[in-house]
């Protein structure tokens, strides 16, 4: 090795100190090792932005317009609430959404699933007042590990069977064993099954604990009056309270009913809704934010829907009213709000304090606070109004389109269908249904280009540069020429080192890169041997999967990092213990299996 293969295994092992020592964020570690590594000259310029160009890497950012399609709509809502329920636990919670993860991913590319369940999980464990520090890298590892039970579950299985057909026929084999779709899946399988339960007695050890940053918001004390309209289609008719979620939702509770102009008070779980209820709730700000996001339920102010903008180009604005307020002393139905602002009111908070009448009965005083809908142009235009003392935007919100779920599911599985078919690429098929969910308006432009991680994705493409680095200065190669070398004439402890080595390459560069790296290793191995093939190229595809100990080692990895607002070391703790159960289980069984 020369002076830049140095160079290249110094900068690795620096962004990996740094990673694991520091909280320095992801993306500024490893792009300084890219540039540190650019200008020493170890890669040109070319390969160093090469990443950038690469395919799963806009396939990445494709996705998280979908997923902000579907999350828009309700759909990822809609969906986790249909496959994960209302468990009791975390282990059943966990469990409840890995075990459809990963029987999807099997058959699916996990990365569209994981980019899905994302906005959905998050959503569900805010609601269910689960960790989602908890539940982020479970749902990375099931996708991970679902798709090694079958030959199309990933693309590296894929590229490694290619090449194993493409090393038979070079050494003029005559019979050789194809690989069938599920054939993977008698190791596949129980490598699931050790994931399950080591992440059920796991993750309470070894994950953080951590709510997510809206949730940690939920000591505001300002407790808004809110009404609520179960819509006379909604699936909510028929269900009691608690089976409908609305006695569990964080920050707020459900104060009374209104029903045909009779009042039920000290509602009980077992309280059923009826059509046109009208639900008084009190909350705070992030509360009320969640019941207008719930499907069946509306404000029960007509107000909202007779303002001139479209809902989807709206958002909440919290306001305080001024002694200068020409509505004081007025009700907020007396009121011309709506003509006067261009807005509606959605809830009123009064000293922090609930107001014990109805929204439109209330009078309004100053230093009252209302929740209101308005157009995006309202807070430029009141910001200097002495109407108000304070005008405050809330974030990361605007209304849920509920009237297009259908169109944005259908949007996802097509995609899906034309990706798993092979009528399309994965990139091609997640460019045609982005498009899509900005066509057909289930998101809207602004908001698709602000789903979209932009640290995610400066992670991926500076792991592929160094990568680049690792290979064009001939690292990889010499590693692997060092480990057949250790081999000796076990195939058992091939195998092991096999797995091993390239568990570790799939943690640093990328999985598909370390299967097609290490391939020629193993093919010499099986020809030094003078053994079958097959165990080593199944190894293989396992091995390049099992990437659970790093971030940077798979997108799905990546894609969870933020939401679950882990740190490197969270991946270390949790991912390597469970990289050697699913080594251990994968050399037990491919010699049993397909005999060397």
């Amino acid at each position: 090795m020369d002076i830049a293969s140095y160079l290249a295994i110094a900068a690795v092992l620096i962004c990996f100190s740094a990673l694991v020592f520091t909280r320095y964020a992801a993306d500024i570690v490893l792009m300084g090792g890219v540039t540190a590594l650019l200008v020493m000259g170890v890669i040109s310029p070319v390969e160093a932005l090469s990443g950038f160009a690469n395919q799963g890497m806009i396939t990445v950012a494709m996705l998280f317009i979908v997923a902000q399609g579907l999350s828009k709509t309700g759909g990822a809502a809609w969906l986790a609430g249909s496959l994960l329920g209302r468990p009791s636990t975390i282990g059943w919670a966990q469990l409840r959404l890995m075990l459809p993860v990963a029987t999807l991913s099997s058959v699916v590319n996990n990365t569209p699933v994981v980019a899905m369940m994302i906005p959905a999980v998050m959503d569900w464990a805010k609601r269910n007042q689960f960790s989602v520090s908890q539940l982020m890298m479970p749902l990375s590892y099931a996708a991970i590990i679902g798709g090694a039970c079958t030959l199309i579950g990933t693309s590296t299985n894929l590229v490694v069977d290619g090449l194993l057909r493409a090393h038979y026929q070079s050494v003029g084999a005559e019979e050789t064993y194809q690989l069938g779709i599920f054939d993977l899946a008698w190791v596949g399988i129980p490598c699931v099954i050790v994931t399950l339960v080591y992440v059920y007695f796991a993750s309470p050890l070894l994950l953080p604990k951590k709510n997510s940053r809206s949730e940690r918001q939920f000591g505001d004390t300002r407790q808004y009056t809110v009404e609520m309209l179960v819509e006379p289609a909604s699936p909510l008719v028929g269900q009691t309270v608690e089976s409908a979620g609305l006695r569990s939702l964080p920050g707020v509770f459900l104060v009374e009913i209104q029903r045909s102009g009779h009042l039920i008070t000290a509602v009980g779980p077992a309280q059923e809704l009826h059509a046109n209820d009208r639900l008084v709730f009190a909350g705070n700000v992030e509360s009320v934010v969640d019941l207008q996001k719930m499907r069946g339920l509306r404000p029960a102010d007509d107000q909202i829907f007779k303002l001139d903008s479209e809902r989807s180009q709206r958002h909440l604005v919290e306001v305080v009213i001024s002694n200068s307020f020409p509505q004081v002393g007025k009700t907020v139905k007396e009121g011309r709000f709506r003509s006067t602002y261009g807005a509606a009111i959605i809830a009123v908070a009064r000293e922090g304090q609930r107001i014990k009448s109805r929204i439109g009965d209330i009078t309004l005083k100053p230093g009252d606070t209302l929740l209101i809908e308005a157009g995006r142009s309202f807070e430029r235009q009141q910001r200097y109004v002495r109407d108000f003392l304070l005008v405050r935007k809330i974030d990361d919100y605007s209304p849920v389109s509920h009237e297009r779920m259908g169109i944005a599911l259908t949007i996802f599985v097509v995609m899906v269908i034309l990706a798993a078919t092979g009528l399309l690429s994965m990139l091609e098929a997640s460019m045609l249904a982005a498009g899509a969910m900005i066509l057909f308006r289930c998101t809207q432009t602004e908001e698709a280009r602000r789903s979209i991680d932009w640290q995610v994705l400066i992670v991926i493409g500076a792991s592929i540069a160094l990568g680049t680095a690792l290979e064009k200065t001939g690292v990889t190669l010499s590693i692997a020429q060092h480990f057949v070398g250790v081999v000796g004439q076990s195939p058992h402890t091939a195998l092991i080192l096999l797995f091993v080595l390239v568990a570790g390459f799939s943690a640093i560069i990328s999985n598909v890169a370390a299967a097609v790296l290490l391939f020629p290793v193993a093919a010499a191995i099986s020809t030094e041997l003078d053994v079958d093939m097959i165990p080593m190229a199944i190894t293989l595809m396992i091995a390049a999967s099992a990437s659970f100990s790093t971030p940077i080692g798979y997108q799905t990895n990546l894609m969870v990092y933020g939401p679950g607002e882990y740190r490197f070391v969270d991946f270390l703790k949790m991912g390597v213990p469970l990289t050697i159960l699913v080594g251990i289980t994968t050399v037990l069984l491919v010699p049993i299996i397909w005999p060397f």
